[in-house]
């Protein structure tokens, strides 16, 4: 369920984060469902803790999920807008990191136009 690329050169935290939320709009995730525990997640992806915990305190941080203590962590009742701004901002990223490399406003509205269903 939680699958990363250890290979990647996105840091492992961020595809964590990445996953999360797309499991979130998948509704594969649901409001209340528990995660593993961080110790738990790490183990399984064979990263250090401190990873799985830096990418649980950001979804926390924006409010994709909370945390009882002594309980674990929740998925939170996430609202269509939230998950449409975070959408926005990695698309806002991407954007900055693809002009960045050389790409072409036009080049870019293209990939937009062809991603459409």
């Amino acid at each position: 369920m939680f699958n990363i690329d250890l290979q990647s050169r996105t840091p492992i935290y961020e595809q964590l984060y990445k996953k999360v939320v797309e499991l979130i709009l998948k509704n594969e995730l649901k409001p209340g469902d528990k995660l593993p525990s961080v110790r738990e997640l790490a183990k399984s992806l064979g990263v250090n803790p401190n990873t799985v915990s830096k990418a649980f305190q950001l979804l926390e941080r924006d409010k994709f999920i909370y945390s009882l203590v002594g309980r674990g962590s929740f998925i939170s009742n996430v609202s269509a807008d939230d998950l449409r701004e975070s959408s926005f901002a990695d698309f806002d990223r991407a954007v900055a990191e693809a002009l960045d490399a050389g790409a072409t406003k036009q080049e870019l509205i293209d990939r937009i136009n062809k991603a459409e269903p």
